[in-house]
């Protein structure tokens, strides 16, 4: 253990943050830029085995490839007199699972915190980086409402030689047909099956959590490992309703779909969740609407980004397309809804919403905007 005021290159100890796993986290100082930061250290015990050591090197290259405000960031990784160590940005807040210490969270929070995380995992696996061990205690609840995805000390890395730059650099971690890893109760069928883990893996896996942190159980606890690991392959998670709050049957149905026990035939992709999380949120609040009066057909337009983000333009298409499929679906005798293909024209160029209106033939018309 490094004591108050040892230093390590040009980072100062300044408090203690907990042990866990293979390594010991401090608040420190970096007396270079005058900013505190949090240093992560590989236990002494660990630094002795090469598995420990490269899992250790693995994380931070697999940091340290990726730039995404959902993703803890890395800052500097060395050695110092066989010390080895990562400084990462300081967190202040809590993880996951201290959060649901205090009981299960509202749904829309959920939608909100899954979403974020789901953005996360598309920025990782378009860089080929799959997470393998997604779980509350590796998912971080900052002060300031942001969501960070730590630990990836278990990803599975696959180089993706057209698009990553010169100076990224990959270790994959070698597996082999049998060996299982990841977390009992948030391992994916395939994990448990000891199969590789691709993208739809972290998928399954952030269902787990999601269902966790709406009822505030676990979606497969069993009373051994053995158990838990046997209901991830054959058992369907428990009904949301046991959560005691009304919960939009188009979430319980994303939530679900990320469950699925074949791989091919869950969400599509970290992406695509993401838009059909937000989705819920929209669809819940314009289903009221509709119950309350009559209406014959509505139209979603794309939404605007008005941040003007290049990275979140996707969204602007896939939150309204993904409204347009939930309003589709309600089982309510002579509602319209105008597909995408009929509203993709005012994307770029919008007249007057009564025009747009006259010219669709609808008396509702759902706009958004994208920040």
């Amino acid at each position: 253990m490094l004591e108050t005021g040892s230093r390590l290159g040009p980072y100062e100890v300044v408090a203690s943050l907990g042990a866990g796993g293979m390594g010991e986290v401090y608040r420190a100082r970096d007396t270079r830029l005058g900013r505190e930061v949090a240093v992560k250290v590989l236990l002494e015990s660990s630094a002795n085995t090469a598995d420990s050591l490269a899992r250790f090197e693995r994380e931070a290259r697999a940091v340290a490839a990726l730039s995404h405000p959902n993703i803890l960031s890395i800052h500097d990784y060395g050695t110092q007199e066989s010390v080895t160590y990562a400084v990462m940005e300081l967190l202040e807040g809590e993880t996951l699972r201290g959060r649901l210490s205090k009981g299960p969270l509202p749904w829309r929070e959920v939608v909100e915190i899954g979403a974020a995380i789901a953005d996360g995992l598309a920025a990782a696996h378009a860089k080929g980086i799959v997470h393998r061990d997604l779980k509350p205690e590796n998912l971080f609840l900052t002060n300031d409402g942001r969501v960070k995805i730590l630990d990836f000390g278990l990803a599975r890395v696959t180089p993706q030689p057209s698009r990553q730059s010169q100076t990224a650099h990959y270790d994959p971690l070698e597996t082999h047909a049998g060996t299982v890893l990841g977390t009992v109760g948030y391992m994916s069928p395939e994990q448990v099956r000891g199969q590789p883990a691709e993208a739809s893996s972290d998928l399954f896996s952030l269902g787990c959590v999601l269902h966790e942190l709406v009822t505030g159980q676990r979606a497969f606890r069993r009373d051994s490992a053995v158990e838990t690991m046997n209901s991830i392959l054959h058992d369907e998670p428990a009904d949301l309703s046991v959560s005691g709050q009304q919960i939009p049957a188009e979430l319980d149905r994303v939530i679900r779909h990320c469950l699925v026990k074949s791989s091919l035939d869950r969400v599509p992709s970290a992406r695509d969740l993401a838009i059909a999380l937000r989705a819920t949120v929209s669809s819940s609040g314009l289903l009221t609407a509709l119950a309350r009066q009559v209406v014959e057909a509505v139209a979603v337009l794309p939404f605007e980004n008005v941040g003007g983000d290049p990275t979140t333009e996707y969204l602007s298409d896939g939150l309204a397309d993904h409204l347009i499929i939930s309003l589709s679906q309600i089982r309510r005798d002579g509602l319209k809804v105008r597909p995408f293909s009929t509203v993709s024209r005012y994307k770029r160029q919008r007249p007057e919403v009564l025009t747009i209106g006259r010219e669709l033939h609808v008396q509702v018309l759902v706009t958004g905007t994208l920040h």
